[in-house]
């Protein structure tokens, strides 16, 4: 564990391999699933489409659901994973016992947590080098019951992400830049009206050492919320879907107005969700 704790601060990042057993990811897959038959029948209830796709597996179904309307459903789902399966990924008992050898024991899953479908060719899925803190605004007051000033690089986070499909080059990948945690919040502009990019300066000078992140479904990998990173496109025929959230110690501001759930806490251990019957009758907040 000491190996795991030095790569994460060394590189800025660290792949746990298999460390999710089947079940959660099968829980987790299975939800996804339900959520695509959601929006088939809610678009054949609309009469955009006039089927259902039932017979496309989880990895294609999507893709023809939004034939019809590709723009109409966002990809990038958040408000929809307050679901049963997704407890046992998002609290995690060996997942936060490791965290909170980072953080410490006030552990909050911070409010940005999503499943991704990655389509093929699809620029609004394809996501530019950046670092996570980019996008939080300095020195912002928080709204969570916490107060002072607290800037981007400052908050205690750990990053986390796995695929539910084997995540290679081909389907879209993510890309690290080892090291660049360490550089603080560097600049980033607009690069379109979905995403940021780091600005050129700072990025083209380190493209040479950027790696590839390619894993199977019940690996994970950890990195900083400073870490330079990239998701390639997809250039297979499949979806690849994944999952992404954030812990944070939970003593800070989250610097936006949601506060995010407590995942676990010595202070106040009844506030910390506790079961998946309890996180699915919470809401993104």
């Amino acid at each position: 564990m000491s190996l795991c704790l030095d790569s994460l601060s060394s590189e800025g990042y660290v792949i746990l391999r298999e460390f999710f057993d089947d079940d959660v990811v099968v829980g987790v897959c299975r939800e996804m699933e339900a959520w695509v038959d959601r929006q088939a029948h809610h678009l054949c209830s609309e009469g955009i489409n006039n089927r259902l796709y039932e017979d496309q597996p989880f990895e294609t179904r999507l893709i023809h659901v939004l034939s019809q309307c590709p723009d109409r459903i966002n990809t990038t789902i958040r408000r929809d994973l307050h679901l049963p399966g997704m407890f046992s990924l998002f609290f995690h008992l060996p997942l936060l016992d490791l965290v909170e050898q980072l953080l410490g024991p006030e552990i909050r899953l911070y409010p940005n947590y999503s499943v991704r479908p990655k389509l093929p060719d699809d620029s609004k899925t394809l996501v530019f080098w950046h670092q996570d803190a980019g996008y939080t605004s300095s020195g912002a007051h928080g709204h969570d019951g916490n107060s002072g000033e607290q800037t981007a690089d400052q908050m205690r986070m750990v990053n986390v992400w796995t695929p539910l499909v084997p995540a290679r080059r081909e389907n879209g990948c993510m890309q690290f830049i080892p090291g660049t945690h360490r550089l603080g919040v560097v600049p980033h502009f607009k690069k379109n009206e979905y995403y940021l990019e780091i600005t050129p300066d700072e990025l083209q000078p380190r493209l040479k050492d950027a790696v590839d992140i390619e894993l199977d479904p019940g690996d994970l990998v950890l990195f900083s919320n400073l870490l330079f990173h990239q998701g390639l496109c997809n250039r297979s025929q499949t979806i690849r879907w994944s999952c992404d959230w954030r812990y944070q110690d939970a003593t800070q501001s989250t610097l936006r107005s949601e506060r995010g759930h407590l995942a676990r806490s010595d202070a106040h251990p009844e506030t910390a969700v506790k079961s998946a019957d309890q996180w699915a009758e919470l809401e993104f907040c």
